[in-house]
């Protein structure tokens, strides 16, 4: 058997972003509460469930909390990020700081108004409470 090895990959990284934007409108992140992202390309997120309501992380190391920037737009939560590079004199450079952008549709169990966020030790973390459900008191009809 001959094994044959490449030094040039003959697919690379940009049949992953395909593969990912291919499935990207069919899957849902934690069952419609909080639903796709629009740019996969840097920026990664983790989504989890809390008690009361979700936590959403953003990886985004190096940066400052002063070049993020989160909005809301009706249901649209977007977070960017302006990565600026050092002016400096590089001797190597194995990586560097992009901007990019996320944006998420944020289901109306949500409380918009109480959404928080802080950055610390490279993860923008962002609390997305649920509102608190309300229930109708019972109604009692009298007898006549």
């Amino acid at each position: 058997m001959t094994l044959v090895k490449f030094k040039n990959r003959p697919v690379n990284g940009d049949f992953n972003k395909l593969m990912d934007d291919f499935f990207a409108p069919f899957s849902s992140l934690v069952g419609n509460d909080v639903a796709t992202s629009t740019n996969r390309a840097f920026g990664p997120v983790n989504i989890s469930e809390t008690e009361n309501g979700y936590t959403l992380e953003v990886v985004a190391p190096g940066l400052e909390k002063e070049n993020f920037s989160i909005s809301l737009d009706k249901n649209l939560l977007t977070i960017s990020a302006d990565g600026k590079e050092d002016s400096g004199k590089s001797i190597r450079k194995e990586y560097k700081f992009q901007s990019f952008s996320r944006s998420f549709t944020v289901d109306d169990k949500i409380d918009t108004d109480n959404i928080s966020a802080k950055y610390v030790n490279g993860v923008l973390t962002l609390n997305l409470p649920r509102k608190a459900e309300v229930k109708e008191a019972t109604k009692q009809i009298n007898i006549q």
